[in-house]
């Protein structure tokens, strides 16, 4: 089923014939065969885009069309994009768009020549920041040993032994090579940028020993980053303008500074909260009281409720990890374990002999059935 010509440029039925041109221009730019060679998908959508061009870009073909559809083209140019020779659309192609700045976009010069003639930005750098949980908390400042690109010195970024270049004479200074190739369609010319000069025309005759020609060194470099608390694993910060400076006299790039949290070997995170396991006597479980527990700055007291049970879940307020992106900080969210001992003496034996007798002392689920507990309310 052939597709609505509108749908297929990707505008509505209100478009001008300016934005039907630019629509169609895209696509064909993009699904051109010289561009995909060997690709079936690639020239059917080229051979329709181009079939719903010449509809739309013709006003009398256009009015028939918005009529009567697909069936008032039956008869006339268009016939569906299986019917619509390749052929035909390369040759429609070629009658709107067949100028040099459509070759130069199809095989690569063009904006790419410009860009390699005038000053680039340079490359980022990425690297990677370890922190522990306790940094994390309290924030960091870190200096990073970075290797970076810089303007040479010697040939002040031309290349040039001499700080002057000459006409390419490779290119003759047009900073492109062209290079004519013939198919069943015509005569195609592939323009590429000029390998020696890299675009610009110039080149260097003599290049400076102590770059090789680059414009640039690496050099080492030290950076100092300040890391906000908060943050986590994956999180990064840009330091913009310290990466390599570009090419051509180019800007710097940015450093890019990627975090990764160390696991730590007692406490657990979990967002915003701090989770940590601590174990504590039987006494203090079933009595109750103060007990010490680390934090991540430093040692706290947490009051244990009376009849605390083996994993309870206790927590101090605010003592987590700040919240990046807001006030505030987590909790530390502690996990009771009751540890129970292993070695008694004989009185230590004898007591809690004396204790175990006592019904308080007992689980729920032993202190009788429950037709047992029945028996005793009804006896009483």
């Amino acid at each position: 089923m052939t597709r609505d010509y509108y749908e297929v440029l990707g505008v509505g039925r209100e478009a001008d014939a300016e934005e039907i041109k630019r629509a169609y221009r895209r696509l064909a730019m993009q699904h051109h065969p010289d561009r995909n060679p060997g690709d079936p998908r690639a020239e059917a959508s080229f051979k329709e885009a181009t079939e719903a061009y010449e509809v739309l870009r013709d006003p009398q073909k256009r009015s028939t069309y918005d009529r009567f559809g697909h069936a008032g083209m039956r008869g006339g140019f268009a016939g569906g994009a299986d019917g619509f020779d390749l052929s035909d659309a390369l040759r429609a192609f070629m009658r709107d768009f067949g100028g040099l700045g459509a070759f130069e976009e199809l095989f690569g010069g063009g904006e790419s020549r410009r860009a390699a003639s005038g000053p680039r930005r340079g490359s980022d750098v990425q690297v990677r920041v370890r922190l522990s949980l306790e940094e994390v908390a309290a924030g960091a400042e870190k200096t990073l040993n970075l290797a970076i690109l810089e303007t040479c010195p010697a040939c002040e970024g031309t290349g040039s032994e001499t700080r002057e270049r000459i006409r390419c004479p490779t290119c003759g200074g047009e900073g492109e090579i062209r290079q004519a190739r013939r198919s069943i369609f015509g005569q195609f010319v592939n323009v590429t940028t000029c390998p020696r000069c890299g675009g610009s025309g110039r080149a260097v005759e003599k290049p400076c020993p102590a770059c090789a020609g680059e414009g640039r060194q690496r050099k080492e470099k030290r950076v100092k980053v300040k890391i906000p608390p908060g943050v986590a694993t994956g999180n990064y910060l840009t330091l913009r303008g310290q990466g390599n400076v570009g090419a051509n006299g180019g800007p710097h790039g940015n450093v890019i500074v990627v975090v990764e949290v160390l696991d730590h070997e007692v406490f657990q995170r979990d967002d915003d909260d701090v989770l940590l396991e601590q174990t504590i006597p039987f006494t203090t479980a079933a009595l109750g009281g103060p007990i010490t527990v680390p934090t991540l700055e430093g040692p706290a007291e947490l009051a244990v409720p009376a009849g605390t049970q083996s994993g309870q879940v206790l927590s101090l307020k605010g003592r987590g990890i700040p919240r990046l992106s807001a006030k505030g900080r987590g909790d530390l969210r502690v996990h009771v374990r009751v540890w129970t001992p292993t070695k008694l003496s004989a009185e230590e034996r004898r007591l809690l002999d004396e204790l175990s007798r006592s019904e308080n002392l007992k689980p729920p689920a032993a202190r009788g059935t429950f037709w047992e507990k029945m028996k005793e309310v009804f006896s009483a």
